[in-house]
């Protein structure tokens, strides 16, 4: 079954996006970094699954939520099974760069090391691992360009 997954892409007055610093449980050394977010649960939309995410995974909880901008299905195996996701990632905008880690899921935990805030001059320069993969070129051309008309697919990814 292919989880349905709503991602937010949240910039502060800056222009800075925050991501989040996650690892494979079992191989803490693993690591990557990502766009908050989740699945959706029970019947709630993906705009509300996005602002639940979102104070979930970093306290914020007054994120201006704007257009969808992409849309990717991607697979990979990640804590013992196989994850296959059809996402969508919001435009999110915040004052508040301060972030809060307690509403976090027992998984979350188990994964996630903490988060930052990039420039998108250091998303560029960074060698790191970040998903989806040419997220640093999405948010140039997203900064640059404004949000697209229609939201863009993405191609898809398979780890």
């Amino acid at each position: 079954m292919v989880r349905q997954v709503s991602r937010i892409v949240l910039l502060d007055p800056d222009d800075r996006i925050l991501l989040l610093h996650g690892f494979e449980p079992a191989r803490p050394t693993e690591t990557w970094w990502f766009t908050p977010g989740g699945g959706l649960e029970g019947t709630e939309s993906h705009e509300e699954a996005a602002r639940r995410e979102l104070a979930e995974e970093t306290g914020i909880t007054d994120a201006v939520l704007g257009p969808v901008l992409w849309k990717r299905r991607c697979a990979f195996p990640f804590d013992g099974r196989r994850w296959e996701q059809d996402e969508w990632y919001y435009l999110g905008r915040t004052d508040r760069t301060a972030t809060d880690l307690g509403g976090q899921t027992e998984l979350e935990r188990r994964s996630v090391s903490g988060l930052r805030w990039w420039t998108s001059e250091e998303l560029s320069a960074s060698h790191e691992t970040v998903y989806p993969t040419r997220l640093a070129e999405l948010l140039r051309m997203l900064l640059v360009d404004g949000p697209p008309n229609a939201p863009v697919l993405l191609e898809t990814e398979r780890v």
